[in-house]
């Protein structure tokens, strides 16, 4: 790549070494790209998830619920290895035919429905059991507004940001600022809300603040793109506050390490199966 001006092509044409680190697996169609059955466990729900920040969504709200006490929420957790493509898979297909981690398979329906997107498996496990979601309307609403609030803006925050300034092969000025003015201003809308109300949504933690805390949250500690500096993360107060006071729970730390495999290794647990898995 040079930092010549790029002019497209009449029509584009698919280099496959074009890309940065996740070139091995990004592709311009979809479908399986070999057979692999997927894994059953014992419990009424299958995950199937790595532990980047959208399936992080996922397991911390299945441990909360687990924190709850519903037996009916237990859950296995089997660790999909985006990088060498298990989302490909047929099985995986099959859940997810947008071949994105999280999915989500719940057995104690027949059939078995399958649940895809981060977004929709909260918004589908908040509603079965009856918790983590307002019940009156205004509530209700509020939660929702700032669940999709997360699922609109933050393929900005990644795909965009965390892309030019982590993952692509070359650094651009011009991308890099394009997306870095748009965190910055997701990072303020936030912490305006946060400066006003204990949780993103209100008072009462919600599936809301399971969304939005493994993306920014981890921007503004530092563990998603290490690039707390760079956007000066220290002057979101309202936000840090938030990210701490999330970050003690024990279903958010327990979470954080479900389908985990990197980092220290008492944080790693691959994959779980019940809450012995934790008992490192």
């Amino acid at each position: 790549m040079s930092n010549d001006s790029y002019t497209p092509p009449r029509v584009w044409t698919w280099d496959k070494d074009n890309g940065g680190k996740f070139a091995s697996i990004n592709r311009p169609i979809a479908g399986p790209t070999h057979d692999r059955e997927l894994p059953r466990g014992e419990h009424p729900l299958q995950l199937y998830s790595l532990a980047t920040p959208n399936g992080v969504k996922v397991t911390i709200m299945l441990e909360e619920l687990m924190e709850l006490g519903i037996a009916e929420a237990e859950y296995d957790a089997w660790l999909i290895r985006i990088a060498e493509g298990d989302q490909f898979g047929s099985g995986f297909v099959g859940v997810n035919p947008n071949s994105k981690i999280p999915a989500l398979l719940d057995t104690s329906v027949n059939p078995p429905l399958r649940v895809f997107e981060s977004g929709s498996i909260l918004l589908y496990l908040a509603e079965k059991f009856g918790h983590f979601i307002p019940q009156d309307l205004a509530g209700r609403t509020e939660c929702l507004n700032w669940l999709f609030w997360q699922m609109g803006s933050g393929p900005l925050l990644g795909g965009g940001f965390g892309h030019f300034y982590a993952y692509a092969p070359e650094k651009f000025e011009y991308p890099i600022n394009r997306y870095t003015m748009e965190v910055k201003r997701q990072l303020d809308v936030l912490d305006r809300q946060l400066a006003e109300h204990r949780y993103v949504a209100g008072d009462e933690y919600s599936i809301a603040d399971m969304a939005i805390w493994p993306w920014y949250g981890g921007v503004a500690t530092n563990q998603v793109y290490e690039a707390a500096e760079f956007l000066e993360a220290h002057s979101y107060t309202h936000v840090l506050r938030w990210a701490e006071e999330v970050g003690q729970r024990p279903a958010v730390q327990r979470g954080r390490q479900v389908n985990r495999t990197w980092g220290e290794l008492d944080e790693q647990v691959p994959e779980r199966h019940s809450a012995s898995d934790f008992d490192h």
